[in-house]
């Protein structure tokens, strides 16, 4: 892709304003927080403290929107708390240039690392920069910093007990994430009805898994709708993916291919039920045709096998499903250490060996989370220089504008940058405007500044240009508080807003962390992950006895894991203004449904688990230990832009076919989970015509 076609997508996606779900509730009592503290800074008569302590509760409100499954008081404390640190040292170092460049470089680079911990920490770092550049043009006693720090934690503190005493949707995000997950479900039964091998995307799974993960204190709390579904919706996509699988499912045609489509439309409408019960804190609500379906007809099960197995299964995790479900939301189960059925969630103070190592593991110079430390720290010592040398008061918008803009990634830095200069744009002559017009006093001023805070809390998940409007007339009603003439903020604000985004996105230009070399690593690991899950799996069928399913589990976790990672390498490689560097956009596509079929196939024989007491098939032992060797060689030409060679493990294949007379479901998954391995060797092959011939070997398996 080239640099004007990139940048023409970034400014297009940051420019773009999305229709989302609205929480009103949430955005007043936002606003309140801010509001209090504002007015309590003004009820003491001291405006200019009002402006300055105001951020507090306004960076605690932003960050209890964001995606996060911890408490959102939690959150609250912990941004307050930061801020109210980079406060106070802003403030003792602010009188001396060199020790508050060096703090400011510092402080930059830690919260520019701190984006490998997560996406939330790495904002809550950010807003602590933001402070941190506010305080340089504040008084700079140690009782001053001591007065202000306290407001910035009062605030967060306010709207902490504001989130206690005025809960709104207690567990949402939890609820939501499970719904979703289920919806999901129930989206692939619906698919699975006109293409039996139908893709599935595992992330709404891995959400809710995230989700489920709880605080002892908080698993003696959680609503037993919140308990057991999860897992059944684990269990549920293999069963559903089997039954519909024209190989090991229900033929092609016929009336046991009617009674699976029956089923699974049956399934989709429950499944729907259970999610929207989850999401709205209610009762389970299903319809007598769907009951009807999912039991055996009067004249005796239609479908034979393997097919038959996974109905009966699907039938049972449906009402499962329902029964856990279908609860008094005010229940709660008591959980004890010894019999905890829930994953569990380090508590904050927990956090900080996690915290540690994933710093460490960082530090490496491959590392994006690196060099956007390096990145970030660099341009906000630049741009605070530049802000201050320019004849402007409040030279640190322009560092300010920088750090809010920049991310990780070359795409959202970008379309960060356009949006937020156009959001100024707006946001300062709407501002100005009212303050041109009106001249209104510190009170009326104070409240105008809130109704923006409120807008932009509602509008939070719209866009960045909406959410930067928004910010920039609050704070021209913000400084209008103080006596700050309303021609000065807005010329400022707009020049030094201009200067900090070019400086964001120059330093990505000059200094850039591409992703798309990195594509072939991240598809041998995913290649290399989904290996292993299969060979788990094979290993079970050739051996029963020895059966481990943790061992199994833990794969199919790993590989997810991979896949995700694939995914979002590849997003940021597509809008990257770089050669593809040995792994074009055709074949990358190619390989990703290749690798995605073949993960399938691993969780289909997933579902038909041998028991322990079953006979041991020599064939999948033997099938298991070529591929391990195969694999390990597979993931090396894959980085190394080798040809795949398969040849071994076919033969293999073969052997087996010719001595296996029952044709099992392991016989039939290994050739299955073969077609997908030729279509990833096709893809990845330099010759002509690679794309044709992949596409052509995933009709053919698709099709037996």
């Amino acid at each position: 892709m080239t640099w004007s076609r990139a940048l023409k997508q970034t400014a297009r996606s940051g420019l773009t304003i999305e229709r989302t779900k609205l929480t009103p509730l949430i955005a007043v009592r936002g606003s309140v927080g801010v509001a209090l503290v504002i007015g309590l800074c003004l009820w003491r008569g001291n405006p200019t403290l009002a402006v300055s302590s105001a951020f507090g509760a306004f960076a605690s409100g932003i960050v209890t929107f964001q995606r996060s499954w911890r408490p959102r008081p939690v959150l609250a404390l912990a941004v307050a708390g930061g801020l109210a640190v980079s406060t106070f040292l802003g403030y003792l170092a602010a009188s001396h240039i060199v020790a508050f460049l060096l703090l400011l470089t510092g402080w930059t680079f830690l919260s520019g690392m701190a984006w490998s911990i997560g996406p939330v920490s790495g904002l809550v770092g950010t807003q602590t920069v933001s402070i941190m550049l506010v305080t340089v043009t504040l008084p700079t006693s140690v009782l001053g910093a001591l007065e202000h720090a306290a407001l910035i934690a009062f605030g967060g503190l306010v709207q902490a007990t504001l989130i206690l005493v005025f809960p709104v949707r207690p567990w949402g995000v939890q609820r939501d994430a499970l719904a979703d997950a289920l919806a999901a479900e129930a989206d692939y039964a619906r698919r699975l009805r006109h293409d039996p091998v139908a893709p599935f995307d595992p992330q709404p799974l891995m959400d809710a898994r995230l989700a489920s993960a709880v605080t002892p204190r908080q698993a003696k709390r959680r609503p037993v709708q919140l308990h057991g579904p999860r897992g059944l919706a684990e269990q549920l996509r293999p069963v559903l993916a089997s039954l519909a699988d024209p190989v090991v499912g229900a033929p092609v045609e016929g009336p046991e291919r009617d009674r699976a489509r029956d089923l699974l439309g049956a399934a989709a409408t429950v499944l729907d039920a259970v999610a929207h019960a989850i999401r709205h804190d209610r009762p389970v609500r299903i319809s007598p045709e769907a009951m009807a379906t999912l039991e055996v007809p009067a004249s005796g099960p239609v479908l034979k096998g393997a097919a038959r197995r996974s109905a009966y299964r699907l039938i049972s995790l449906l009402a499962d499903a329902v029964e856990r479900t279908d609860e008094p939301v005010e229940a709660t189960r008591p959980t004890t250490e010894a019999e905890r059925g829930h994953l569990l969630r380090p508590s904050v103070p927990h956090l900080v060996p996690v915290a540690w190592r994933s710093l460490h593991r960082e530090l490496r110079w491959s590392s994006r989370f690196l060099r956007h430390a390096l990145r970030v720290s660099a341009v906000a010592a630049a741009g605070y220089l530049l802000g201050t040398a320019l004849p402007f008061g409040h030279g640190y918008w322009a560092p300010l504008a920088a750090v809010m803009v920049m991310r990780p990634d070359f795409a959202q830095t970008y379309s960060r940058g356009v949006a937020r200069f156009s959001g100024t744009l707006v946001g300062v002559a709407v501002g100005g405007g009212v303050m041109a017009l009106f001249h209104p006093h510190a009170y009326v001023s104070a409240a105008l500044a809130v109704v923006c805070v409120l807008l932009m809390y509602l509008l939070m998940r719209t866009g960045v240009s909406v959410t930067s409007a928004c910010v920039a007339a609050y704070v021209v009603f913000l400084l209008g508080i103080a006596g700050a003439g309303w021609e000065q903020t807005v010329l400022e604000r707009v020049v030094l807003t201009l200067v900090g985004g070019l400086l964001a996105m120059l330093a990505y230009a000059l200094f850039p962390a591409w992703e798309t070399p990195k594509l072939r690593d991240r598809l041998a690991e995913w290649l290399e992950a989904n290996g292993r899950y299969a060979l788990a799996v094979f290993d079970l069928y050739g051996r029963p006895a020895e059966r481990r399913p943790r061992q199994v589990r833990d794969a199919l976790l790993d590989s997810r894991a991979a896949r995700a990672a694939w995914e979002e390498t590849e997003g940021r490689a597509e809008k990257e203004p770089v050669r593809h560097r040995g792994l074009s956009r055709t074949a990358a596509g190619v390989a990703s449904t290749a690798l995605a079929t073949m993960g399938r196939v691993a969780m289909i024989l997933e579902a038909h688990l041998p028991g322990k007491d079953a006979a041991q098939d020599p064939g999948a032992t033997a099938f298991a230990y070529e591929f391990r060797d195969s694999l390990e060689k597979a993931t090396a030409a894959v980085r190394n832009r080798e040809q795949l060679d398969w040849s071994e493990l076919r033969a293999v294949w073969e052997r087996w076919d010719a001595e296996d007379e029952s044709q099992g479901v392991a016989l039939r998954g290994a050739d299955l989970l073969l077609d997908a391995l030729d279509d990833l060797a096709q893809a990845l092959s330099r010759g002509p015509g690679g794309r044709n011939r992949a596409a052509r070997g995933k009709l053919g398996s698709s099709s037996r």
